[in-house]
């Protein structure tokens, strides 16, 4: 599996929530149109964003491409120790796939080089 480093160059949503992309593009006719994410409109609609997963322990950081096809890991990697603390404070124990908090999201765009 490739690093986050090799997507320094993609377009990454950094705004996009795993329940906002499971509405754009699993949930047909569950959105609005004229919302900041309005449903996908043809096969060639993808985005790129970053999740955190929660289901193991360090949490899994993961990049993200979606499609109306499905969803495919790019790259993933334990989430830091130094940030942990940070997580559990906002999600506590809770067991799922969430957005990366802001300390995450500042960590990902220095390991992108976007910051």
């Amino acid at each position: 599996m490739k690093t986050f480093k090799d997507f320094a160059l993609h377009v990454i949503d950094w705004n996009l929530t795993p329940e906002q992309a499971v509405t754009m593009y699993l949930e047909w006719g569950n959105n609005d149109w004229r919302g900041e994410y309005p449903p996908v409109r043809s096969k060639d609609d993808t985005s790129l964003y970053f999740v955190v997963d929660s289901w193991q322990s360090p949490p899994i950081v993961r990049l993200v491409r979606r499609t109306s096809e499905g969803a495919e890991d790019l790259a993933a990697m334990p989430l830091p120790q130094e940030l942990l603390a940070d997580f559990q404070a906002e999600h506590g124990n809770w067991r799922g796939v969430s957005a990366p908090t802001p300390a995450a999201r500042q960590w990902l765009k220095r390991q992108l080089g976007q910051e």
